[in-house]
């Protein structure tokens, strides 16, 4: 198969694996670990991986929640910058409005978190949690979450509230 060979190479040449990549569409391969190969190419900058995401879950819908997740994952571990772990929570919001009833966006997020540099910062990390407790099917994880970075942020009043929530919810229904 031409994609999964010349993926497999890490060819350096954009317009090589721009064809490549339009020619997996074209075909409409969708096993998502051949675009995984894609993502992780280092000669890829950041904007270029997002070009071919984007491109990917526009073409793929039902594909759109792996590779929002997979986008986030490249970030979150690949770059560095602060500007990047903006791009990882950002796509971990696009998964989470992928599929609203999955936890693992939210608590991928949470995991990407460095207490020592607050990037994230706790505050963008905390709204997202809020945002996905009525969505998730659940949602007690999350609480647990904004327990624990209340507790960070010098709240134990806050925490202790969000660790009573999380005691009673039920753990398949939102709240």
């Amino acid at each position: 198969m031409i994609f999964r060979t010349s993926f497999v190479k890490f060819c350096a040449d954009f317009n090589e694996i721009f064809d490549v990549f339009q020619s997996a569409l074209a075909q409409k391969l969708t096993d998502v670990e051949l675009y995984r190969m894609l993502f992780w190419n280092p000669s890829l900058t950041p904007d270029e991986v997002r070009l071919f995401g984007e491109k990917l879950a526009s073409e793929f819908p039902d594909m759109a929640y792996d590779v929002f997740l997979w986008l986030a994952s490249v970030f979150e571990v690949t770059y560095s910058s602060s500007d990047n772990f903006e791009l990882a929570v950002q796509y971990y919001r696009r998964a989470a409005q992928a599929r609203p009833d999955e936890t693992d966006p939210y608590l991928d997020a949470c995991d990407c978190y460095d207490p020592d540099l607050n990037i994230p910062p706790l505050a963008i990390l905390t709204d997202f949690l809020k945002s996905g407790v009525e969505t998730v099917r659940n949602p007690a994880v999350l609480y647990r979450r904004l327990a624990y970075f209340a507790e960070l942020s010098g709240n134990p009043d806050e925490a202790e509230e969000y660790r009573n929530r999380a005691d009673n919810v039920s753990p398949e229904q939102p709240e």
